[in-house]
């Protein structure tokens, strides 16, 4: 089962759980994945971000806290606020160089570390066929994209 986070045009954001890769694209190309909020069919993936675990990391998986009540919009901004700020000092941002970059640590071609960025539904497909592990990134969590290096010299 793979879990992706969506949006329609509407920009109305929420997940899913399909099959499989090519069990998301038949659905959303015949019209079957729609939106809970308006019922849009025009339906895409959100930005991925790799999981790249090293050997120290046990399962990767996340304990949610038990609570009797559901977060507050400021309690979750809160949270979403230090997702965005934790992503922005330990991931490098890569751009739409993403699928490249995540499929050259999924190989062995380059040293593994933490990266985000963008890329196509059609290439988050292709990394997800190859077995390269990636998770989308909500908007929420999205931190700013950093300005670019100027590389040229003064003087």
């Amino acid at each position: 089962m793979i879990k992706y986070a969506l949006s329609c045009s509407g920009d109305h954001e929420f997940e899913a759980w399909f099959p499989s890769s090519s069990a998301y694209d038949e659905q959303v190309e015949r019209g079957l994945v729609e939106c809970p909020v308006c019922g849009c069919t025009n339906i895409r993936k959100q930005i991925m971000a790799p999981m790249v675990r090293d050997s120290g990391t046990k399962s990767g998986k996340l304990k949610m806290p038990k609570s009797d009540s559901l977060p507050t919009p400021d309690e979750i901004e809160k949270v979403a606020s230090k997702v965005r700020e934790h992503i922005g000092k330990t991931h490098d941002y890569v751009g739409d160089k993403f699928a490249d970059e995540a499929r050259a640590m999924h190989y062995g071609d380059q040293e593994k570390r933490a990266v985000w960025g963008e890329t196509s539904a059609e290439e988050a497909k292709s990394l997800a066929d190859e077995g390269v592990t990636t998770v989308p990134l909500p908007e929420p969590f999205v931190p700013p994209v950093p300005a670019p290096k100027d590389t040229k010299k003064l003087n």
